[in-house]
């Protein structure tokens, strides 16, 4: 009866001693696990820092390319303000120059040569200005591009510091089993 009773305490024991081995064992693949998950979220957030960092520089080098666009626009647009303005006082010009010395005049030809030329620098400072308009709204939906990648940037970079947060928590737990 002894030995029977020794045999099942020792079986008991090494069965005891076997569950504690692999709640020993899976602890520790447990913390492998979670330091590997913390590595990997550190390497991720890092990049996505990175492409934050990135879409910054992008967002801001194409706001000041749609600011130089806006001024060149101003500019265009003082341009033709002041060729339809001359357009006009030689028209005017004309006019009298054709009343005072005939439309086939020497005075005449020359302000038509003026309205001419007049003309050639409207129609030029009005391809200018289109041109410009054209660059500041490509500039602009690459603004709103690059808003829209920074916001997804940031938000992969905050989701990567919450599971950083969340592996060294497990890991704290997995230690000091709390």
């Amino acid at each position: 009866m002894k030995i029977k009773s020794i045999i099942r305490h020792c079986l008991t024991g090494i069965a005891l001693a076997g569950l504690l081995a692999a709640g020993a064992w899976a602890q520790t693949t447990d913390q492998q696990q979670d330091r590997k998950d913390l590595h990997q979220d550190r390497v991720d957030r890092n990049a996505d820092q990175r492409d934050v960092n990135h879409d910054r520089r992008d967002l801001n080098k194409d706001r000041a390319d749609r600011n130089a666009d806006n001024r060149d626009i101003r500019h265009d647009n003082r341009d033709i303000r002041h060729d339809r303005t001359d357009l006009g006082k030689d028209r005017s010009q004309l006019a009298k120059d054709n009343q005072e010395y005939g439309k086939n005049s020497a005075q005449s030809q020359s302000e038509r040569k003026d309205i001419r030329h007049d003309r050639r620098d409207l129609n030029h400072d009005r391809t200018d200005r289109n041109k410009d308009v054209r660059d500041r709204n490509k500039d602009q939906r690459d603004i709103n591009h690059d808003r829209r990648d920074l916001h997804a940037d940031r938000k992969d970079r905050n989701k990567d510091q919450r599971d950083i947060n969340k592996d060294r928590k497990d890991l704290h737990k997995d230690r000091h089993g709390k």
